[in-house]
């Protein structure tokens, strides 16, 4: 008997099905794109998203009630009421409140911020410090809350990778997979900071895990979506700045002034970045010089915030408020030369004081008073032929930003979303594009990874540099009792020439002598006190670092391309 015969349409039907089934059941079980592994991303997103609202609504809070002011938005305007000592005196207490919370529970009394987070998606599995992270974010609230000049998403994003190593370790998380939360977290922190969905989901990819992996995609996503409904959920579908007007761009002959703009702009960006080292350079030298206990370091830094912020309470905190009026052209060009240079000085500060904060809305300040001082002076000196001089502010705002964060897509999209202004973008995008090409070259490529670089982690060359410092020689190493370890006899020779390296070591510092000397291996020793021999733990073969140098490669290569 013949089957039934079943028309085209019924056919392609089937196949539909077929296809939908197969897929629905690969969705459920494969990978991390799995629906239970969204779930986790969506919940890890909805906390991330609520960790930064409270965080901002307790800068608010404190600054409410140190301060005395209604609206924190105008907090510039409001401390110019108050008396002289009150300035002066609240961020000398916050400060030393701080030094005491950091010396406290933290190791080096250093504040953990974005670039942690950039080494511990690198390094360490997706985690990070747990403990020194919440203290670190008491120490930032208090910082921002009592006047210090720096910005709130990098406590932010350091405390939603909190939440997302404490989750990563109950679920035992492989390497990519607290990688991937570690992303979710992040996006959904920025996403909530600033109501920028878009923008918080690529900040996840482009800065911290760096890279477009599409694997990550999907679940980074849901989770920086859930983060900008906690934001919208409390403050609405508003955008943090309102300009005045939209900006109008002559393209063919404005253009060349926003190329110029953006290397003023990425000049700028590098001067910030090397005056917060310097600062801080300086402090800890002046620390070593005078016996300061460590404690009190940021209070000295908080004195000398206050006493900047008597004559010019600009500075004070996030500074929403005068970029607000650099991106409506509210101030005078003297106003925003010199409010632009008191703010890296106050910045410089903050940081170097150890205060705690993120350079990313100081770098927003910035920007927008350099882009509205650029503006001003272009459209003096070609009126007929200029737009308006609030899109300069904007681009600058921009351009700086990307700059300091080395982040040019996120950045350029976080500045959209943030002004709701989508029809100045080629404008915005070359200033970008400028300043990145020229301070990536005068930096390790941003202020986090130069910040790493001085700490000797180095992750800006990629994963070629820094992937041998992930392997202990220990790890490695033949030990004496392996099938194929090194002859006793040559292991003392090579000793007794100098070549053998510590147990303790890493890869980092055995390739450059392998390379240097072309022996096979290396003797792995701890070495004795004078006069007694050195303690021979095994060798370390060349073949067996080149070997688990390629397999981290090659790992590292599949997931940056799954």
């Amino acid at each position: 008997m013949k089957p039934p015969r079943t028309s085209p349409i019924q056919r392609q039907a089937d196949e539909v099905k077929s296809a939908v089934r197969y897929g629905w059941q690969v969705l459920l079980t494969s990978g991390p794109g799995q629906i239970s592994f969204w779930f986790i991303a969506l919940l890890i997103g909805i906390a991330a998203g609520f960790a930064a609202l409270f965080f901002r609504k307790g800068i608010s809070w404190l600054q409410e009630t140190l301060y005395g002011t209604e609206d924190v938005r105008l907090i510039h305007s409001f401390a110019e009421t108050l008396p002289w000592y009150l300035i002066l005196i609240i961020p000398i207490c916050g400060g030393l409140v701080v030094g005491l919370i950091l010396n406290r529970f933290t190791p080096d009394g250093k504040v953990r911020s974005v670039a942690d987070v950039i080494a511990g998606a690198a390094l360490k599995d997706g985690r990070v410090e747990v403990k020194e992270g919440l203290a670190s974010a008491a120490a930032s609230l208090i910082t921002l809350g009592s006047g210090g000049s720096t910005g709130r998403e990098g406590p932010v994003v350091h405390l939603a990778a909190v939440i997302s190593t404490w989750v990563s370790d109950r679920l035992k998380a492989d390497g990519i997979t607290g990688r991937d939360l570690l992303g979710c977290a992040v996006a959904a922190a920025v996403s909530a900071s600033f109501n920028a969905p878009i923008a918080g989901a690529l900040f996840a990819l482009e800065v911290v895990l760096r890279h477009f992996a599409v694997h990550s995609f999907a679940p980074i996503v849901i989770a920086s979506a859930a983060g900008t409904v906690i934001n919208r959920l409390e403050f609405g579908d508003v955008t943090e700045f309102t300009l005045m007007e939209e900006g109008s761009l002559a393209f063919y002959v404005e253009l060349p002034a926003f190329l110029l703009l953006g290397l003023v702009s990425g000049l700028v960006a590098v001067l910030m970045m090397r005056a917060i080292f310097w600062a801080d350079d300086l402090g800890s030298f002046v620390r070593r010089r005078t016996g300061i206990p460590r404690f009190l370091r940021p209070a000295i830094a908080g004195a000398m915030l206050g006493a900047i912020a008597i004559y010019f309470p600009h500075i004070i905190g996030v500074g929403y408020e005068t970029t607000s009026a650099a991106l409506t052209g509210s101030l005078l060009l003297h106003e925003a030369i010199v409010f632009c240079i008191l703010k890296v000085i106050a910045v410089a500060i903050t940081m170097a004081g150890r205060m705690g904060g993120g350079v990313f809305s100081p770098s927003l300040m910035i920007g927008a008073l350099l882009g509205l001082a650029f503006g001003q002076i272009a459209t003096s000196i070609f009126p007929d032929v200029s737009g308006s001089e609030t899109l300069y502010a904007l681009a600058g705002m921009g351009a700086v930003a990307a700059a300091v964060l080395g982040a040019p897509i996120s950045t350029t999209l976080i500045v959209f979303e943030l002004t709701g202004d989508w029809q100045t973008g080629l404008a915005v995008m070359v200033a970008v594009s400028l300043s990145t090409a020229l301070s990536s070259r005068l930096v390790d490529r941003s202020f986090f990874l130069t910040q790493l670089e001085r700490a000797n982690i180095h992750l800006a060359a990629g994963p070629q540099a820094y992937l041998l410092a992930m392997f202990r020689v220990a790890n490695v190493m033949r030990p004496p009792d392996d099938p194929r370890a090194a002859p006793e006899d040559a292991i003392w020779e090579a000793i007794e020439e100098g070549y053998w390296i510590e147990r303790n070591a890493t890869l980092e510092a055995a390739m450059p002598v392998f390379e240097r000397t072309n022996r096979q291996f290396l003797p792995v020793v701890t070495m004795g006190e004078e006069g007694k021999p050195p303690q021979i733990h095994g060798a370390l073969f060349q073949v067996d670092a080149l070997r688990a140098y390629n397999r981290a490669l090659a790992a590292t290569a599949a997931e940056e391309h799954s």
